[in-house]
């Protein structure tokens, strides 16, 4: 996600962080110790929010809003894992889901095509 956010930057593009801790207890620590990580591990270079809940009665209005506006490929709306990724246009509207098996790599033609 870093190189995607160098790469893209300067055109108009950012990514945009949420952790989660409802996938295996993968981010247990507060939002300081989360983002701490992530710049001294992945040397993170975007903006990354406060934890939510993106499944269940708890789960945040952006992501109720995101899977409602781009199921799955099955037709599901819950989120299976950290690291899916939504891809946004600039007027606001959800075109795409990624799984989370999806490399940032993999997101350079559907970016570009929306640069």
């Amino acid at each position: 996600m870093r190189t995607l956010q160098e790469n893209y930057a300067d055109r108009g593009f950012s990514v945009l962080a949420f952790p989660c801790n409802q996938f295996g207890g993968q981010e247990p620590g507060s939002n300081e110790e989360v983002f701490a990580f992530a710049v001294d591990k992945y040397q993170a270079n975007f903006p990354m929010f406060a934890k939510i809940e993106v499944n269940g009665s708890g789960a945040c209005e952006l992501y109720q809003w995101l899977k409602a506006a781009k199921p799955d490929e099955e037709g599901g709306t819950d989120i299976p894992w950290n690291f899916t990724k939504f891809l946004i246009d600039k007027s606001g509207q959800v075109v795409a889901r990624f799984s989370p098996q999806t490399s940032p790599e993999e997101l350079n033609d559907a970016i570009e095509a929306l640069l």
